[in-house]
């Protein structure tokens, strides 16, 4: 019998089943397509593998503000795919081979049922039959789809349809303005592909601080894309040759391919026998401990609704790890709470989104009275050698106790340089805490720094 039965080997799954063989614990992972999941497959790594050509191709233009001549570049889009798809294959294929040294067994098969036996469970799929004494639920999710809108992989795109495309299309509409949907059209825009992106909601990435929003909006336009918010699309028809949207505002747009990017839904379709899983709107109901309401089995990642990223996926298995360790070995371990709102959020845009803790908004209205402190990144000597100014980091503490409540930053290495947020907003760190640590010269994290300062007004590079 199997002692840990992991069902899903993505960030979640497969970091947990690496963590639990450190600790001498059987594990098995069920995954029916290759290791690594959403993220390293389909989304996070070959997207940001796209977000570095198209970086690239950026900064290349503007070669002449740098004093160098080149000449006009052009974008080889199928060695550019190639390339993604070489990063992808060798991250996973580095996965398969850890797990075959650390001989832990990837069975490609689906789990289809599972049924609650005295003790323990039995796990079903097509051909066998496996019981197992614990079990780790981490089956993701998936991109949603709308109803008028359905994919086909043809022109009509979900977020793994698009990575699939060889040749760059003359125009690219993106339905839905969140994280997702703007990571593709500020790439494509760089490509030089006519992007314009339709969101329902008033602004882009809305669960941002709303400043960080409408300055990524700001961003966009001025890099040519077309934003229609506060506006849906109702219908569309195919016109010769090319695809007519029909929007709610009374605009018609005519693309080649549209890219349906609202959201993403949980993936459980596993059935329940002799027990019943909780579950509200398909997403597994957990504990603070990540138990669901049966014995023995745990569910970590997207398919909880918790924060769905792929490292608070690993961060939630590396703890169920540490809990099955403790009921199995008499020397317990510390476990940790995982604090939600210490986990950092980044959006691969042009420019760069990092952002942890509080939004202005969400602070105000738990602590009515607090401190903001702003930096931009015209005023930082690293960032004008890189040619790249646009943006600020904004932080948000506590005005009675002088605790860092967020930090939000738009501009050159965001994603980067959230990481110190991420660490202060974790630990507590008040402005005195800050001040005591040197921030190195000349480097982008000064502006976090001088951010902080500016809590207090005391920037010292800020007019």
């Amino acid at each position: 019998m199997i002692k840990v039965a992991v069902i899903g080997g993505g960030p979640g799954g497969y970091v947990t089943a690496i963590r639990l063989q450190q600790y001498g614990i059987d594990v098995t992972v069920f995954e029916k397509e290759r290791l690594g999941g959403v993220c390293l497959n389909h989304g996070c790594i070959p997207t940001k593998s796209l977000v570095k050509v198209a970086e690239l191709f950026g900064e290349i233009k503007k070669a002449d503000q740098f004093g160098l001549q080149v000449n006009e570049p052009l974008v080889n889009y199928p060695k550019v795919w190639e390339r993604k798809n070489k990063i992808v294959e060798q991250l996973v294929s580095g996965i398969e081979f850890m797990f075959k040294k650390r001989n832990i067994p990837n069975i490609k098969e689906e789990i289809i049922r599972i049924v609650k036996l005295d003790d323990h469970y039995k796990l079903v799929t097509s051909d066998n039959e496996y019981e197992a004494e614990y079990v780790i639920l981490a089956t993701g999710s998936k991109p949603k789809e709308l109803p008028s809108l359905k994919f086909n992989g043809e022109n009509i795109l979900s977020s793994r349809d698009i990575l699939k495309i060889q040749e760059l299309p003359k125009r690219l509409v993106v339905i839905g303005g969140g994280v997702i949907g703007c990571e593709f059209a500020s790439i494509y825009n760089q490509f030089g592909v006519q992007v314009e992106i339709v969101e329902f909601l008033p602004d882009l990435v809305y669960l941002e601080d709303a400043e960080i929003s409408k300055r990524l909006a700001m961003s966009l336009k001025k890099d040519g894309i077309k934003l229609h918010l506060k506006t849906t699309v109702e219908t569309y028809e195919r016109r010769d040759g090319e695809l007519v949207l029909k929007l709610s505002s009374g605009k018609e747009i005519a693309t080649d391919k549209v890219l349906v990017s609202v959201g993403r839904a949980p993936v459980c379709d596993i059935e329940f026998e002799n027990c019943e899983l909780k579950m509200e709107n398909g997403f597994i109901q957990i504990s603070d401990d990540f138990h669901t309401n049966l014995l023995k089995v745990f569910s970590i990642g997207d398919v909880t609704g918790k924060l769905m990223l792929a490292h608070t996926a690993s961060k939630q298995g590396l703890i169920v790890a540490d809990i099955i360790k403790n009921e199995l070995n008499p020397e317990k371990i510390e476990i940790m709470n995982l604090d939600y709102n210490s986990i950092p959020a980044c959006t691969f845009t042009h420019p760069e989104i990092g952002s942890v803790g509080l939004t202005q908004q969400q602070a105000q209205e738990q602590y009515r009275d607090i401190l903001i402190g702003k930096f931009p990144f015209t005023a930082n000597g690293k960032a004008l050698g890189l040619g790249n100014t646009f943006g600020f980091v904004k932080v948000i503490a506590d005005s009675q106790t002088h605790t860092l409540l967020g930090m939000h930053i738009i501009g050159p290495q965001a994603t980067e340089l959230i990481a110190q947020g991420g660490i202060l907003i974790g630990s507590k760190a008040t402005i005195a805490d800050v001040k005591k640590i040197t921030f190195a010269h000349p480097t982008l994290s000064e502006t976090i720094m001088e951010a902080v300062e500016d809590l207090e007004k005391l920037a010292v590079h800020k007019i």
